[in-house]
């Protein structure tokens, strides 16, 4: 999942998005309100942190803005501010929650959480491919009712593959759901969380679910592998 920081506080933002990558998220930051504005228009998140007190324009703007355009993003708004009545234009204007700094960083990935699966909740909660179920909410893998362990990457690799299953999925588009804008490291990483995929999904179970194409990408079988050969 995709996360976008619209924080000033250029420690805090480095600091929360390390944090959240390391739980696996793919993480964006901006660094005051026009930038982040256009980096949630111009890109497709899960979830918008968003600071108040921003140069350029005020969070409590760029909400109001995005839900304008019709985002349904959901949005916890991070404030230095403390009173009820800042919760309540923050709400008013459509954010979907609010934390006060400073804020306890275990709080905080309680909030992104809760907002994340309360947005899943009205469609399918898993995704079933053959014996193969992938739970965006509960982060949670089973094949054949057996639970694989997965480390944050790799559910975030394999959580992007059975979005599109059937579908090829480039190594491009693995990293900017799965990494960030600015990664600029070797495109072959994905190779090796693939390949770790592979050991732990597959050949436990007999299966070969994750094909390559060459030169374009990876696609994960649409029966997860079930009974065909799915390296390709």
């Amino acid at each position: 999942m995709r996360l976008l920081i619209v924080e000033d506080e250029r420690r805090l933002a480095t600091s929360l998005a390390r944090g959240l990558a390391a739980e696996g998220f793919a993480v964006d930051v901006a660094h005051d309100g026009v930038s982040g504005l256009d980096r949630a228009v111009e890109c497709d998140y899960d979830l918008i942190l968003l600071d108040i007190m921003l140069p350029g324009m005020h969070g409590y703007r760029v909400c109001a803005e995005l839900r304008a355009l019709g985002d349904d993003t959901p949005i916890l708004m991070l404030t230095a501010k403390d009173g009820e009545y800042d919760e309540a234009e923050g709400l008013d204007t459509g954010a979907d929650d609010y934390l006060t700094k400073p804020f306890s960083y275990v709080v905080l990935l309680a909030r992104i959480r809760a907002l994340l699966r309360r947005r899943t909740r009205g469609g399918a909660p898993a995704i079933v491919l053959g014996d193969l179920t992938v739970d965006p909410a509960a982060r949670r893998v089973l094949r054949g009712g057996t639970e694989v362990e997965l480390t944050a990457k790799e559910f975030a690799v394999l959580e992007q593959l059975a979005v599109n299953a059937g579908r090829v999925v480039s190594k491009a588009q693995i990293i900017e759901h799965v990494w960030d804008l600015a990664y600029e490291g070797d495109p072959n990483i994905v190779e090796v969380y693939v390949s770790a995929l592979r050991r732990k999904l597959d050949a436990p179970f007999g299966r070969r679910s994750i094909g390559t194409v060459r030169g374009v990408g990876y696609r994960l079988a649409a029966d997860g592998g079930a009974g065909r050969d799915g390296r390709g």
